[in-house]
């Protein structure tokens, strides 16, 4: 199984990884099938999501996953971060192996698990983010 550069940087040297105390919304998700379980938690001030940190506990393609998810919607609108799709996750990589693509929807179910959290917690339902699985992939199984 090979990775790309991008992979394996992102495994060596996470970026975002720990917690934030009193995050704005936290989400979790994990695959009974491999073990992967992840964590994002958000700082939103406004609209705009100012500090995200993971932990993960998975193999090297859930952590730089993690590692992309959170670099990919740092600095960024809340509008921005719900679009952001596995497929982006994987390109950003420069791609995964067909067998860790899982990892890439872990972590886009991941951060719209947080957003779903802060909107909850707002007492906000936004359509969209109750079953963020885009049923992309045979391995998905975090919310059955």
């Amino acid at each position: 199984m090979l990775y790309s550069e991008k992979v394996m940087d992102h495994f060596a040297n996470p970026r975002n990884v720990g917690e934030i105390e009193n995050a704005d919304g936290v989400g979790e998700v994990g695959n009974a099938k491999c073990g992967d379980i992840m964590r994002m938690y958000l700082k939103i001030e406004g609209d705009t999501i100012v500090d995200v940190k993971f932990k993960t506990f998975g193999c090297g393609a859930a952590v730089a996953t993690s590692s992309m998810a959170t670099e990919l919607i740092k600095g960024k609108k809340i509008e921005e971060a719900m679009k952001l799709t596995n497929k982006a996750v994987v390109e950003a990589l420069d791609g995964l192996p067909a067998v860790k693509l899982h990892c890439s929807v872990l972590a886009e179910e991941a951060i719209k698990a947080a957003l779903n959290d802060y909107y909850t917690k707002k007492g906000i339902k936004m359509p969209g983010l109750e079953t963020p699985c885009s049923g992309c992939c045979e391995g998905c199984c975090s919310h059955e």
